[in-house]
């Protein structure tokens, strides 16, 4: 069969990098896809969002199974433009409708729909530059510190946490005044909760689902995580405090109200729900959900999945995930990611990558990366993921920061403790 894969960052190579492994597949086009991604298939030229190239392209190359990398299309109907269309609506889509979407894409839209089915997360309100007044009196009483979220998507960056009163009240102003564009048209105010943070991420058909490999990245660009927030600068599956006691806890009081929630709601929902917690004293809280895999968490977790995932995929579409086998390797993955230098603020672009010839010992997925009159070379801020699987974390750890070293371009940067805080 051909299947088409939308997206071009790490997440999608890892993707990719799996997908081409099964006999299932014929023919694996990646759009727009990336350097790395032409190893594994053929890159098409198609952004994301263009869902009536995406269309032409399925229907003039057979394509029998699409999968939606980042959650942008996702968020804008995707699924829903494919089911309206008669020519289109027998190809499975993986990934949410529209609706099922605003669990990523609206941050109010999640908080009602946990409180409603009894889900653990943090106390929330919500706020608009009607209610301004209300938000900023709210704040007076909040205890400290408080996290402020754009309700809609914000490239990452919607979330500030604030330690003063006046902090909050003026990052409130801001954000209700167009800091992040429409994405903080409403602003959610939430309590901040202490604890260690968990990625746990879920296949679903809609009935049944699987727990994949759970991961934890790292966001601050410094070591000894300093610095400030980025997309991730590395991961680590399995995560050693994400006990079978724990994870339990997780499916009986997360997974299984958000599957039966969805159904209770009539949201229609097949694909990856990504689930951000926060361990606080062994009790699990959903931070946020998304609709789609993380990054770099994916380069971590599909190494350890020995099931043919294409198999998995098939599951979703034709809702009989639950007769699929998932096999999970013991071992643990290590993901170190090398990013431009200036990242996350501005970075330099265009700088010629060489090494990659001597990674011994484990998995290079390219994230940020261009191919130019055949070389390759930087084109995002982060660029590459380097992933390695070791008997034990730290074997894993070593091996990846090592092939790490052994890749260079101008300005390259990585954090070599990743998962130091867990050994």
């Amino acid at each position: 069969m051909n299947i088409l894969l939308l997206g071009s960052g790490g997440r999608e190579s890892a993707f990719a990098w799996k997908i081409a492994q099964s006999p299932l597949c014929t023919g694996l086009f990646i759009a727009p896809g990336n350097a790395g991604t032409g190893t594994y298939g053929i890159n098409v030229n198609l952004q994301v969002t263009d869902f009536h190239g995406i269309k032409k392209f399925v229907l003039d190359n057979s394509i029998s199974l699409v999968v939606v990398g980042p959650e942008e299309p996702l968020v804008k109907g995707i699924y829903d433009y494919f089911k309206a269309d008669e020519h289109l609506r027998n190809i499975p889509i993986i990934g949410p409708g529209q609706e099922g979407a605003q669990l990523e894409g609206s941050k109010n839209f999640s908080k009602a729909f946990m409180r409603r089915h009894y889900i653990p997360t943090a106390a929330s309100s919500s706020f608009t530059k009607q209610s301004i007044n209300d938000g900023l009196a709210y704040l007076e009483t909040h205890k400290l510190p408080v996290v402020l979220k754009a309700d809609g998507l914000a490239a990452g960056k919607g979330v500030v946490i604030c330690q003063t009163q006046e902090e909050a009240q003026a990052e409130l102003i801001a954000m209700l005044d167009g800091k992040f564009g429409e994405a903080s048209n409403t602003v959610v105010i939430e309590e901040f909760l202490s604890g260690i943070e968990l990625s746990v991420f879920v296949l679903t058909d809609g009935h049944s689902y699987k727990i994949l490999p759970e991961a934890k990245d790292y966001k601050r660009v410094g070591e000894g995580d300093t610095g400030l927030n980025t997309g991730g600068m590395g991961s680590i599956s399995p995560v050693p405090f994400a006990s079978r006691e724990f994870m339990q806890k997780v499916e009986d009081t997360i997974i299984k109200p958000t599957i039966g929630g969805l159904k209770i709601d009539k949201i229609h929902y097949k694909g990856f729900i990504f689930i951000g917690l926060m361990n606080v004293d062994g009790e699990p809280f959903v931070i946020e959900y998304n609709v789609r895999m993380g990054d770099p968490e994916t380069e971590s977790v599909m190494p350890r999945i020995e099931s043919d995932f294409v198999e998995l995929l098939l599951g979703v579409a034709n809702e009989n995930l639950a007769q699929k086998e998932l096999v999970i390797s013991p071992k643990t993955a290590a993901t170190v990611m090398l990013v431009s230098s200036g990242y996350p603020g501005n970075y330099l672009k265009g700088k010629v990558i060489s090494g990659l010839d001597n990674i011994r010992g484990s998995h290079v997925f390219h994230a940020g990366t261009t191919l130019e009159d055949s070389q390759v070379k930087t084109s995002g801020g982060r660029v590459l993921a380097v992933t390695a699987l070791g008997d034990t974390m730290f074997d894993a750890v070593q091996q990846a920061v090592a092939d790490a070293g052994r890749v260079y371009y101008d300005g390259r940067y990585f954090r070599a403790d990743i998962g130091f805080d867990l050994l």
